[in-house]
């Protein structure tokens, strides 16, 4: 039996969005014709395409695959139409990326920075929290999360979660700061802001401080890096953070760096959903970060 196009595109939608009401409201067609189309679809590939959870639709094995091929024959679609409507470059590959809010910009700017320049390539960043971000990479929206924290797939969610760098984590202060002896002692009498109670830093940092009997004076507990260096910047305080993060304070003579924590460090993660292929974008990108890993080289910390 040939494939029917027309119904692949109602799975497309469908895939998409994981949610047939959606979808159907989108296509104007009601979602028990949609279903059917569907069905038909499964029927003649002889798969089920889609397990339904609650009321969201999730795609089975055999549904990533199928959607993977309608992906590639849809987007194609979309240049073709753009090309003859505007003259827009053909073959453009769209490279998906989703990072956690609170993840450090400086980082994302480094690890991106291979494919900034390429007029081959439109990349599209979104950043939300981690549940919203693997859901949408479950639902391929996305081609690959930005994270600092692992995450363990199973045969449900089939993610693959790689360590792509490894950063030192220092107290941050004001430049010219009178501080003598090790980090204890620049520790103690310090007013500091601190990753929130859920942050990975925060829990070695709290187990470093009960290891060396420390009681630190906190200013404030702060999730988001971004608003972390600005306090850091604006307060005069001193705080625990990745050099990355306020690294053109720095360069600037803001602030200072007053020595890293012994065993406390910030990890990188790319996180992707396990696929047969992988774009070629996706691809040049992770085996680059591998390297430099591997080569104990910081992604986008030069300098």
């Amino acid at each position: 039996m040939k494939l029917n196009y027309h119904h692949l595109y109602y799975f497309w939608k469908v895939a998409r969005t994981g949610h047939l009401t959606r979808a159907a409201e989108s296509l104007h067609i009601s979602q028990s014709a949609l279903s059917g189309q569907i069905r038909k679809l499964e029927e003649s590939l002889g798969h089920d395409l889609f397990i339904r959870e609650g009321r969201r639709l999730k795609l089975s094995e055999a549904g990533r695959m199928a959607f993977s091929y309608a992906e590639e024959i849809f987007r194609q679609g979309e240049e073709l139409t753009a090309l003859f409507a505007s003259g827009a470059q053909p073959n453009r590959e769209i490279l998906r990326i989703g990072a956690v809010a609170t993840l450090s910009r400086n980082f994302q700017e480094g690890f991106l920075q291979p494919l900034l320049n390429r007029e081959d390539l439109e990349l599209s960043l979104q950043s939300s929290h981690m549940d919203e971000l693997l859901r949408r990479l479950s639902a391929h929206r996305l081609d690959l999360i930005l994270a600092n924290q692992a995450v363990q797939g199973d045969e449900q969610n089939p993610w693959r979660c790689r360590l792509i760098a490894k950063q030192p984590v220092s107290i941050i202060g004001p430049r010219g700061a009178e501080v003598q002896g090790d980090f204890t002692d620049v520790l103690r009498g310090r007013t500091l802001i601190v990753p929130g109670p859920d942050n990975n830093i925060r829990h070695a940092f709290d187990q470093l401080c009960e290891y060396h009997r420390l009681r630190p004076n906190i200013a404030a507990e702060v999730d988001d890096m971004a608003m972390m260096r600005l306090l850091t910047r604006d307060t005069g305080h001193f705080a625990i953070m990745p050099p990355v993060v306020v690294r053109d304070e720095m360069k600037s003579g803001a602030l200072a760096d007053y020595g890293a924590l012994p065993g406390v460090f910030e990890e990188f993660y790319a996180i992707s959903i396990r696929r047969q292929f992988e774009t070629p974008a996706l691809r040049e990108l992770l085996t680059q970060t591998r390297d430099n890993f591997l080569t104990r080289t910081p992604i986008g910390f030069s300098d």
